[in-house]
């Protein structure tokens, strides 16, 4: 009877698995408008990889190394930067090899993470966001399948089932069964997908509302204009009870809130998922309103000061 094959590189995945989730969820004390209203947020930046990205990147790489498609092949993907860092992370403890298509207006810190890390980048158009990044990566994939293993982040159910296993339960479990809403940003849709379907099975009163950027043109790196993007074949668009529309400059004026109010230096995506989690609370009279901050502004200084005085 032949042995069947056990690929070594699972067991250091494994090992880290530890090091993904289990974020703390943070109370903002000063930013809540009224007494009856609270809002949390996951400090997503506070794991093995540096953002949320960590959770699906960890289940998509670990489920190709299991499935046997990377052995002999590199592991491909097109990413805005964060799921690519978390790829690059846990495929340089275990010694996978990884190509990622990422546009080429991806801030400079996110470009040397990865160079750093090994990786060897593909720049694409910076006109076609990640949109134009998937059509290269997905070329790549076709003409030399033998070097390369297409994971396809924006329609691997891997993605939003790490966020239904996981993201979903922790939230539940933080606030202790109290959750009223969650608000998350759309970009690959996963958080949002995944953390949504988990909220609704626990208790189907639980409000989802979805955020994108108010038009095609935005600063939220990472975020997706649904209307003009390329829908992720992930995002179900059954899951949201509610869409609200926020801008750069709110994104902005959030930043420097927090930065002031509550000591937290965040992403552009991050103070925007914060700022429809603010706007939401003024609506309301009570509620457990609970968002995602997927990652803080370590990768943006670019951005940051032009913000931040």
């Amino acid at each position: 009877m032949t042995t069947p094959f056990i690929d070594p590189r699972l067991t250091t995945l494994d090992e880290l698995r530890w090091h993904v989730g289990h974020t703390p969820l943070h109370p903002m004390l000063h930013l809540s408008p009224k007494p009856g209203v609270e809002i949390y947020a996951k400090l997503e930046w506070q794991q093995f990889g540096g953002s949320v990205k960590a959770r699906p990147a960890f289940n998509i790489l670990r489920n190709a190394v299991a499935s046997g498609a990377l052995r002999g092949r590199r592991l491909l993907d097109a990413s805005s930067g964060n799921t690519g860092i978390a790829y690059a992370v846990f495929a340089a403890a275990a010694g996978i090899p990884v190509t990622l298509c990422i546009p080429e207006n991806a801030s400079k810190e996110r470009k040397h993470i990865l160079k750093s890390l090994g990786v060897e980048l593909i720049l694409t158009s910076p006109f076609e966001s990640t949109d134009g990044s998937q059509d290269v990566a997905r070329e790549l994939a076709q003409s030399h399948p033998d070097t390369y293993h297409y994971v396809d982040q924006y329609s691997n159910d891997a993605n939003w089932m790490a966020h239904y296993h996981h993201t979903g339960v922790e939230l539940w479990e933080e606030t202790h069964h109290r959750i009223t809403h969650f608000v998350a940003g759309l970009g690959t849709t996963g958080t949002f997908t995944g953390t949504g379907r988990r909220l609704k099975e626990f208790n189907q009163d639980i409000q989802l509302v979805a955020l994108q950027p108010e038009t095609a043109l935005h600063g939220l790196e990472g975020w997706k204009h649904l209307e003009t993007a390329r829908v992720p074949k992930i995002f179900d668009a059954t899951v949201p009870d509610e869409t609200r529309l926020v801008t750069t400059e709110a994104s902005y004026t959030m930043l420097r809130r927090a930065a002031k109010e509550e000591g937290l230096l965040l992403s552009p995506s991050s103070a925007a998922n914060l700022a429809g989690a603010v706007e939401l609370a003024h609506e309301l009279e009570e509620g457990v309103i609970v968002t995602v901050l997927a990652d803080d502004a370590t990768k943006y200084s670019e951005v940051v000061e032009r913000i931040l005085p």
